[in-house]
């Protein structure tokens, strides 16, 4: 039965992954129409009209699904890429070139193994746990994890033959080692608050009071964390390994079709990775203010997932929205806001969180 169990936990997470990481496709595409008041994902589709009576409700559904940008997002795009020629450049090796983008969409996929994403439940008699993967030090798996994502980018960076790919690949790689410094400093502010290194007992511990409130200084704590997030996803203002203006699109730039596809799902995954983190070390997991869920019900679990689910899915649109919202930096303004800016912050805040809990 236990079999069974760890089985039905595999379908879910996957599920969990492949869903969060669509809607944020979606809602790319489709905000980013609505920004800047682009046709494509904004109305393609919303004007269908025919004179054939049978035809009439399949062209509602055709409208409605314009206006919401599903055909353009959800259907021509991914049609559009799975059809495309799946090229890889002269000279350099087709199985290193495949092997890139699982590189980096693999270590995003694992990370979600060790996410609590629900309270404790039981049905018939089983004590069920929705993490995949009950790890003591999560957090310390979760920081290998992101340092292991680095060579898919550098590789597919490498394997492009292509100056641009190498430029691409070269700046992910500075930028998110540089950024990770920053991140590991602040992640340890929050274990030090918590004093442990289990996902599941911070989220217990901000059963009354969320995370971020729990420690003057564990605002700080957040912003830094949601800054190199962002940059960790290469998402803008910090898109710069795969700037458009400069490098075409950076370390993809020899990318089509299937491969690309899984380069752009790792994105989007790692968009809803780092919402989730956020999440559940600051904003109480699946914790409602006010409101003491029963323990061990099922519906109470599913309850706490929803909730989890919701407050992920605010953050993704906040990612993206602040991506089209604000100008890319130069290199060397990413580079300074990293190394002069975040880390000074970062240690400063640790060491007050650290005397805080020592006095």
């Amino acid at each position: 039965m236990e079999i069974v169990i760890l089985l039905i936990k595999v379908f879910v997470v996957f599920n969990v992954i492949m869903g969060l990481a669509s809607i944020c496709t979606w809602v790319e595409r489709k905000g980013s129409a609505l920004i800047q008041d682009r046709i494509g994902a904004n109305r393609a589709g919303a004007f269908v009209e025919t004179d054939v009576f049978l035809l009439k409700p399949v062209a509602f559904v055709v409208r409605w699904l314009g206006i919401l940008g599903v055909i353009n997002t959800l259907l021509c795009d991914a049609v559009k890429a799975i059809f495309k020629e799946d090229f890889v450049p002269e000279g350099t090796s087709q199985f290193m070139h495949c092997l890139a983008p699982f590189m980096a969409v693999l270590p995003v996929f694992v990370s979600f193994a060790i996410l609590p994403l629900a309270p404790d439940f039981e049905v018939m008699g089983y004590h069920i746990r929705p993490q995949l993967a009950t790890i003591d030090a999560g957090v310390l798996f979760l920081l290998a994890m992101g340092s292991i994502a680095v060579y898919g980018v550098a590789l597919a960076g490498w394997t492009g033959n292509n100056k641009f790919s190498l430029l691409g690949g070269l700046r992910a790689s500075a930028q998110m080692i540089s950024y990770e410094l920053a991140m590991g400093l602040s992640i340890v502010s929050v274990i030090v608050m918590y004093g442990t290194l289990d996902l599941f007992e911070m989220v217990k511990a901000q059963s009354s009071v969320w995370g971020i409130f729990q420690s003057p200084t564990a605002w700080l704590s957040f912003i830094i964390l949601f800054i190199v997030g962002m940059a960790e996803t290469k998402r803008g203002p910090f898109d710069l390994p795969e700037s458009e203006s400069e490098l075409v699109a950076g370390y993809f730039t020899e990318y089509s079709g299937m491969k690309f596809l899984v380069f752009w799902l790792g994105e989007f995954a790692e968009i809803a990775l780092f919402s989730a983190i956020i999440v559940l070390l600051f904003f109480g997991g699946w914790n409602i203010p006010f409101v003491q869920l029963p323990e061990g019900a099922w519906w109470a679990a599913l309850i706490g997932h929803l909730v989890l689910m919701t407050k992920i899915m605010f953050f993704c649109i906040l990612q993206i929205v602040i991506r089209w919202t604000l100008p890319r930096f130069r290199y060397d303004q990413l580079m300074n806001l990293g190394w002069k800016i975040l880390l000074p912050i970062a240690m400063v805040n640790l060491m007050i969180v650290a005397a805080l809990k020592v006095f």
